[in-house]
Protein backbone atom coordinates (compact mmCIF):
# COMPACT_ATOMS: atom_id res chain seq x y z
CA UNK A 1 0.00 0.00 0.00
CA UNK A 2 1.70 3.60 -0.28
CA UNK A 3 2.73 5.10 2.37
CA UNK A 4 2.39 8.98 1.27
CA UNK A 5 -0.26 10.66 3.25
CA UNK A 6 -0.47 12.81 0.23
CA UNK A 7 -2.08 9.49 -1.52
CA UNK A 8 -4.81 9.22 0.38
CA UNK A 9 -8.03 10.99 -0.15
CA UNK A 10 -8.23 14.00 2.72
CA UNK A 11 -10.25 16.48 4.18
CA UNK A 12 -13.45 15.45 2.26
CA UNK A 13 -11.73 15.70 -1.30
CA UNK A 14 -11.99 12.50 -2.85
CA UNK A 15 -10.66 14.14 -6.10
CA UNK A 16 -6.81 14.37 -4.24
CA UNK A 17 -4.17 13.75 -6.60
CA UNK A 18 -6.95 11.96 -9.32
CA UNK A 19 -6.35 13.26 -12.85
CA UNK A 20 -9.46 12.91 -14.75
CA UNK A 21 -9.88 13.25 -18.24
CA UNK A 22 -13.09 13.61 -19.63
CA UNK A 23 -14.31 13.76 -23.69
CA UNK A 24 -10.80 14.83 -24.45
CA UNK A 25 -9.96 15.73 -28.01
CA UNK A 26 -6.92 16.33 -30.08
CA UNK A 27 -6.89 17.80 -33.74
CA UNK A 28 -3.84 19.83 -35.47
CA UNK A 29 -5.79 21.99 -38.06
CA UNK A 30 -8.43 19.55 -39.56
CA UNK A 31 -6.26 16.07 -38.74
CA UNK A 32 -7.79 14.65 -35.50
CA UNK A 33 -5.65 12.48 -33.56
CA UNK A 34 -8.24 11.07 -31.03
CA UNK A 35 -11.83 11.88 -29.97
CA UNK A 36 -13.74 11.65 -26.66
CA UNK A 37 -10.82 9.92 -24.79
CA UNK A 38 -12.33 9.90 -21.18
CA UNK A 39 -10.63 8.08 -18.20
CA UNK A 40 -9.89 8.29 -14.54
CA UNK A 41 -6.54 7.38 -12.92
CA UNK A 42 -6.78 7.01 -8.57
CA UNK A 43 -3.51 7.70 -6.44
CA UNK A 44 -1.51 4.47 -6.40
CA UNK A 45 -3.16 3.06 -9.59
CA UNK A 46 -1.39 1.81 -12.96
CA UNK A 47 -3.37 2.23 -15.82
CA UNK A 48 -1.84 0.73 -19.55
CA UNK A 49 -2.17 2.46 -22.52
CA UNK A 50 -2.00 0.82 -26.26
CA UNK A 51 -2.64 0.88 -29.66
CA UNK A 52 -0.85 0.59 -33.05
CA UNK A 53 1.65 3.10 -34.26
CA UNK A 54 -0.04 6.51 -35.12
CA UNK A 55 -3.18 6.12 -32.71
CA UNK A 56 -1.76 9.26 -30.52
CA UNK A 57 -0.65 7.68 -27.18
CA UNK A 58 2.63 10.18 -27.29
CA UNK A 59 0.22 12.99 -28.19
CA UNK A 60 -2.30 11.83 -24.94
CA UNK A 61 0.91 12.61 -23.11
CA UNK A 62 2.09 15.48 -24.78
CA UNK A 63 -1.76 17.01 -23.61
CA UNK A 64 -1.63 15.78 -19.90
CA UNK A 65 1.67 17.43 -19.19
CA UNK A 66 1.26 20.42 -20.79
CA UNK A 67 3.72 19.96 -23.82
CA UNK A 68 -0.21 20.48 -26.14
CA UNK A 69 -3.00 22.05 -25.34
CA UNK A 70 -6.21 19.79 -26.14
CA UNK A 71 -8.86 20.81 -28.28
CA UNK A 72 -11.47 20.02 -26.69
CA UNK A 73 -12.97 18.52 -23.62
CA UNK A 74 -11.18 18.77 -19.57
CA UNK A 75 -8.24 17.08 -17.89
CA UNK A 76 -8.38 17.29 -14.21
CA UNK A 77 -6.08 16.65 -11.57
CA UNK A 78 -6.42 17.17 -7.81
CA UNK A 79 -9.41 19.06 -8.16
CA UNK A 80 -8.81 21.49 -10.85
CA UNK A 81 -8.67 21.95 -14.53
CA UNK A 82 -5.34 22.28 -16.03
CA UNK A 83 -5.69 21.71 -19.81
CA UNK A 84 -4.17 24.07 -21.46
CA UNK A 85 -1.96 24.76 -18.98
CA UNK A 86 2.37 25.08 -19.71
CA UNK A 87 4.18 21.98 -19.55
CA UNK A 88 6.26 23.76 -16.33
CA UNK A 89 3.23 24.93 -14.39
CA UNK A 90 1.67 20.74 -14.96
CA UNK A 91 4.92 20.02 -13.65
CA UNK A 92 5.11 22.10 -10.72
CA UNK A 93 1.58 20.51 -9.53
CA UNK A 94 3.37 16.70 -9.49
CA UNK A 95 2.61 15.75 -12.94
CA UNK A 96 5.88 14.14 -14.64
CA UNK A 97 6.57 12.42 -17.47
CA UNK A 98 8.84 10.16 -18.93
CA UNK A 99 10.13 10.39 -22.79
CA UNK A 100 10.87 7.12 -25.10
CA UNK A 101 14.47 8.31 -25.90
CA UNK A 102 17.04 8.90 -23.57
CA UNK A 103 16.45 12.45 -22.40
CA UNK A 104 19.91 13.32 -19.59
CA UNK A 105 21.85 16.22 -19.55
CA UNK A 106 24.44 14.03 -21.13
CA UNK A 107 27.84 16.06 -19.91
CA UNK A 108 26.51 15.56 -16.26
CA UNK A 109 27.32 13.37 -14.15
CA UNK A 110 24.74 11.04 -12.66
CA UNK A 111 24.43 12.29 -9.68
CA UNK A 112 24.12 16.12 -11.15
CA UNK A 113 21.35 14.58 -13.33
CA UNK A 114 19.22 13.62 -10.74
CA UNK A 115 19.78 16.86 -8.62
CA UNK A 116 18.67 19.07 -11.61
CA UNK A 117 15.51 16.76 -11.76
CA UNK A 118 14.95 17.24 -7.86
CA UNK A 119 15.56 21.30 -8.32
CA UNK A 120 13.12 21.23 -11.13
CA UNK A 121 10.21 19.89 -9.42
CA UNK A 122 10.17 22.37 -6.92
CA UNK A 123 8.75 20.24 -4.16
CA UNK A 124 11.78 19.05 -2.46
CA UNK A 125 12.24 15.57 -4.51
CA UNK A 126 12.05 12.39 -3.09
CA UNK A 127 14.75 11.31 -0.31
CA UNK A 128 18.12 10.39 -1.60
CA UNK A 129 17.88 7.13 0.32
CA UNK A 130 15.08 6.17 -2.03
CA UNK A 131 16.76 7.17 -4.53
CA UNK A 132 19.92 5.32 -3.69
CA UNK A 133 18.16 1.92 -3.04
CA UNK A 134 16.89 1.94 -6.71
CA UNK A 135 20.33 3.36 -8.42
CA UNK A 136 21.80 0.22 -6.60
CA UNK A 137 19.36 -2.01 -7.64
CA UNK A 138 19.75 -1.13 -10.95
CA UNK A 139 23.59 -0.86 -11.07
CA UNK A 140 23.88 3.00 -10.89
CA UNK A 141 25.27 3.24 -7.80
CA UNK A 142 29.03 3.01 -8.48
CA UNK A 143 28.29 5.29 -11.55
CA UNK A 144 26.96 8.68 -9.46
CA UNK A 145 30.22 11.10 -10.45
CA UNK A 146 30.40 9.51 -14.31
CA UNK A 147 28.82 11.74 -17.17
CA UNK A 148 25.48 9.99 -18.22
CA UNK A 149 26.69 9.96 -21.87
CA UNK A 150 29.15 7.30 -20.91
CA UNK A 151 27.16 5.44 -19.69
CA UNK A 152 25.40 2.16 -21.56
CA UNK A 153 22.25 2.95 -23.55
CA UNK A 154 19.59 1.14 -21.13
CA UNK A 155 21.33 2.77 -18.15
CA UNK A 156 20.93 6.00 -19.61
CA UNK A 157 17.54 5.28 -20.12
CA UNK A 158 16.98 3.85 -16.20
CA UNK A 159 18.64 7.39 -15.25
CA UNK A 160 15.80 9.25 -17.49
CA UNK A 161 13.27 6.94 -15.39
CA UNK A 162 14.91 7.62 -12.42
CA UNK A 163 15.40 11.33 -12.82
CA UNK A 164 11.41 11.53 -13.27
CA UNK A 165 11.04 9.67 -10.06
CA UNK A 166 13.54 11.98 -8.24
CA UNK A 167 10.82 15.01 -9.32
CA UNK A 168 8.60 13.30 -6.27
CA UNK A 169 5.25 12.93 -9.19
CA UNK A 170 1.87 12.94 -7.61
CA UNK A 171 0.97 11.47 -11.02
CA UNK A 172 3.79 9.75 -13.62
CA UNK A 173 3.03 9.30 -17.07
CA UNK A 174 6.02 6.54 -18.47
CA UNK A 175 5.71 6.74 -22.18
CA UNK A 176 7.50 3.77 -23.65
CA UNK A 177 9.78 3.01 -20.65
CA UNK A 178 11.24 -0.43 -21.67
CA UNK A 179 11.74 1.15 -25.43
CA UNK A 180 15.52 -0.02 -26.14
CA UNK A 181 15.82 -2.12 -22.95
CA UNK A 182 16.91 -6.05 -23.31
CA UNK A 183 14.84 -8.07 -22.18
CA UNK A 184 16.78 -8.49 -19.02
CA UNK A 185 16.84 -4.88 -18.24
CA UNK A 186 12.86 -4.72 -18.58
CA UNK A 187 12.26 -5.98 -15.09
CA UNK A 188 13.46 -2.61 -13.79
CA UNK A 189 10.59 -1.32 -14.98
CA UNK A 190 8.51 -3.39 -12.66
CA UNK A 191 10.69 -2.62 -9.89
CA UNK A 192 10.38 1.15 -10.60
CA UNK A 193 6.68 1.28 -10.80
CA UNK A 194 6.14 -1.25 -7.72
CA UNK A 195 8.46 1.24 -5.53
CA UNK A 196 6.50 4.76 -6.70
CA UNK A 197 3.64 2.94 -6.03
CA UNK A 198 4.27 2.02 -2.54
CA UNK A 199 6.65 5.03 -0.93
CA UNK A 200 5.13 7.98 -3.27
CA UNK A 201 1.33 6.89 -3.72
CA UNK A 202 1.51 7.93 -7.27
CA UNK A 203 -0.97 7.05 -9.84
CA UNK A 204 0.64 5.92 -12.89
CA UNK A 205 0.32 5.88 -16.78
CA UNK A 206 1.86 3.82 -19.28
CA UNK A 207 2.21 4.08 -22.51
CA UNK A 208 3.93 0.76 -23.79
CA UNK A 209 4.12 -1.64 -26.60
CA UNK A 210 5.00 -4.81 -24.51
CA UNK A 211 2.58 -7.10 -23.89
CA UNK A 212 4.48 -8.91 -21.03
CA UNK A 213 4.94 -5.54 -19.40
CA UNK A 214 1.65 -4.46 -19.83
CA UNK A 215 0.07 -7.83 -18.34
CA UNK A 216 2.44 -7.73 -15.27
CA UNK A 217 2.21 -3.99 -14.05
CA UNK A 218 -1.47 -2.94 -15.48
CA UNK A 219 -4.59 -4.13 -13.87
CA UNK A 220 -6.33 -1.86 -16.36
CA UNK A 221 -5.90 -1.40 -19.87
CA UNK A 222 -7.13 0.95 -22.57
CA UNK A 223 -6.77 0.39 -26.38
CA UNK A 224 -6.51 3.54 -28.29
CA UNK A 225 -7.02 2.74 -32.17
CA UNK A 226 -8.47 5.60 -35.54
CA UNK A 227 -8.55 8.02 -33.14
CA UNK A 228 -11.02 6.37 -30.07
CA UNK A 229 -10.66 4.33 -27.59
CA UNK A 230 -11.42 0.96 -28.74
CA UNK A 231 -11.52 -0.86 -25.63
CA UNK A 232 -10.79 -1.09 -22.42
CA UNK A 233 -10.91 -3.20 -18.93
CA UNK A 234 -8.71 -5.85 -17.47
CA UNK A 235 -5.50 -7.18 -19.81
CA UNK A 236 -6.94 -10.58 -20.23
CA UNK A 237 -9.87 -9.92 -21.45
CA UNK A 238 -9.01 -6.46 -23.65
CA UNK A 239 -6.18 -8.72 -25.36
CA UNK A 240 -8.00 -11.57 -26.15
CA UNK A 241 -11.08 -9.33 -28.13
CA UNK A 242 -11.05 -10.19 -31.61
CA UNK A 243 -11.03 -6.31 -32.93
CA UNK A 244 -8.13 -5.56 -30.75
CA UNK A 245 -6.23 -8.51 -32.07
CA UNK A 246 -7.07 -7.30 -35.56
CA UNK A 247 -6.15 -3.86 -34.75
CA UNK A 248 -3.39 -3.69 -33.03
CA UNK A 249 -1.70 -7.14 -31.92
CA UNK A 250 -2.43 -8.86 -35.38
CA UNK A 251 -0.67 -5.92 -37.81
CA UNK A 252 3.31 -5.16 -37.86
CA UNK A 253 4.35 -1.51 -37.35
CA UNK A 254 4.33 -0.74 -40.80
CA UNK A 255 0.90 -2.30 -41.37
CA UNK A 256 -0.25 -0.04 -38.59
CA UNK A 257 1.61 2.86 -39.76
CA UNK A 258 -0.56 2.55 -43.21
CA UNK A 259 -3.88 1.80 -41.90
CA UNK A 260 -3.84 4.71 -39.14
CA UNK A 261 -2.89 7.22 -42.28
CA UNK A 262 -5.32 6.04 -44.39
CA UNK A 263 -7.85 6.51 -41.53
CA UNK A 264 -6.81 10.08 -41.16
CA UNK A 265 -6.64 10.80 -44.18
CA UNK A 266 -10.43 10.17 -44.71
CA UNK A 267 -11.45 11.71 -42.25
CA UNK A 268 -9.41 14.80 -43.16
CA UNK A 269 -11.78 14.69 -46.54
CA UNK A 270 -15.30 14.65 -45.08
Amino acid sequence: MPTSDRSRPGGGRQDRNVLAVCDMAKAFGGLKVFNGISFRIEPGEVLGVIGPNGAGKTTLINVICGMLRPSSGTIQFDGGNIGGRSFHAVSRLGIVRSFQQTITFRTASVRENLTRAIRFSGSGGVAWAQIGELLDAFGLGPMLDEPSDSLPYGSQKILGLLMAYAANPKMLLLDEPAAGLESRERTRIDRLVLHAREHLGCGILIVEHDMDLIRRLCPRLIVLEAGGVLAQGAPEEVLARSDVIQAYLGQSEDEADRDAATRRTARAAH
